[in-house]
């Protein structure tokens, strides 16, 4: 019995770390706790599939109660940080607050949260513990936008919903309200959030009924474009985590509210092939062959086959709508933009989005900061908080709350 039980144990133990197990590059940030966190979302993940094919629940659902109900157990930080939870413009936003005013202005973050625009807890657990540390941190007001989420809306509610959060907040009533100096104010997200807020940033810059507009836009590894799923980054990290490049396909579709069956198709470049007449007139601007680097091209090559699905840039137009695809703007739109500070990964499959946008922002005039982590990988500021502590993570949101309190 004790040998059958210690023969159980020993395939139990083999089994577990067979699945727990994936390689990584030796560069990356702490892989083997990557490695655990990895596979506890893969097992969401999995979960979520399961219970979507059984008609028991949406699988972002699923994914998104999980990551809730984690969130809720993280301790909150910086609790003399006051809070108010209140509508902008019918959105549903929270307002940090330092306490004790002393009659001085403060600057202002407004922060949009990541998820695929589809999951997040932003006033839970890492975010919420992000917003508290920069507004004690800036001495900063700092607003976090609760957008309505996928599967419920799909694009362009959530881009439309920070917009009104945005320009609400950018009133100059509303600023004196929250004490706020108007020429201090920053766009602040990460990943989707990266995404929505370059978007809005955007928006801001060439609206001439906002009279005040953002000093700075701060994009934590931002995804700015669907139109090309193999460039170096998606390449050389497509099966890195947490954000594969299945994962980030999957995401784009439901944020689109497209097929998900179309998965592959955009994996392999169908809808931006050579046939497709459309493409001629945008691939300039995520030409990554001349926006990026040498030294992050490495071997890698273009993927366009010849021919492709011709239906899909038509039937979903959001593909090259700006305001999902930030990247894809005319010079004259950048131009507005503000100041940036741009984050970018090494191991991660967005990474070549955020160094094009540096670059076109660049040469459209505007002062860019583009942090690289060579350890980083998708998501590791959210990670820099209990209980995770990557050490990446850390640094990654000490250096560009230091970069926000040097030029905000």
């Amino acid at each position: 019995m004790m040998k059958l039980l210690c023969g159980f144990t020993l395939l139990l133990a083999i089994a577990v770390a067979y699945y727990i197990y994936i390689p990584l590059p030796k560069t990356i940030s702490e892989p083997w706790k990557l490695m655990v966190l990895d596979a506890t979302f893969r097992g969401v993940v999995m979960m979520g599939d399961v219970a979507h094919s059984m008609g028991l629940s949406h699988r972002v659902r699923v994914i998104n109660s999980a990551i809730v109900n984690f969130e809720s157990l993280v301790p909150i930080t910086n609790q003399e940080i006051q809070i108010e939870d209140i509508l902008f413009d019918g959105v549903h936003v929270r307002v940090y607050q330092p306490p004790g005013q002393d009659g001085k202005l403060r600057r202002a973050v407004m922060f949009i949260h990541g998820g695929g625009w589809a999951l997040g807890a932003p006033k839970l657990g890492s975010y919420d513990s992000l917003c508290r540390q920069m507004a004690a941190d800036l001495d900063a007001v700092v607003v976090t936008v609760d957008y309505r989420m996928a599967p419920d809306v799909h694009f362009p509610v959530q881009y439309e919903e920070c917009v009104q959060a945005a320009k609400h907040f950018l009133r100059p009533e509303v600023l004196t309200k929250y004490s706020v100096n108007p020429e201090r104010v920053a766009v602040c997200g990460d990943s989707a959030g990266g995404n929505l807020a370059a978007a809005v940033a955007q928006r801001i810059g060439t609206d001439n009924t906002t009279t005040v507009k953002f000093k700075l836009q701060v994009l934590v590894y931002p995804v700015l474009q669907a139109l090309d799923f193999n460039t170096a980054s998606y390449q050389q990290n497509q099966n890195v985590p947490i954000l594969y490049r299945r994962l980030m396909a999957r995401f784009w579709l439901e944020y689109l509210g497209a097929d998900l069956k179309l998965v592959h198709s955009l994996m392999i470049n169908n809808h931006t092939a050579q046939d497709q007449s459309l493409m001629s007139l945008i691939r300039s601007k995520l030409d990554w062959t001349t926006l990026l680097p040498k030294r992050v091209i490495k071997h890698y090559k273009p993927v366009f086959p010849v021919t492709g699905s011709l239906s899909i840039l038509k039937d979903i137009p959001a593909l090259l709508d700006t305001r999902a695809a930030p990247l894809l703007a005319e010079d004259v739109v950048l131009r507005m933009a503000p100041r940036a500070y741009i984050m970018t990964g090494e191991h991660d499959v967005l990474r070549d989005d955020g160094m094009m946008y540096a670059r076109r922002l660049e040469l459209a005039g505007v002062s860019v900061t583009n942090e690289h982590y060579e350890d980083g990988f998708h998501g590791c500021v959210s990670f820099g908080f209990w209980p995770c502590y990557f050490s990446v993570g850390i640094r990654a949101v000490q250096n560009y709350i230091a970069w926000l309190a040097k030029h905000l």
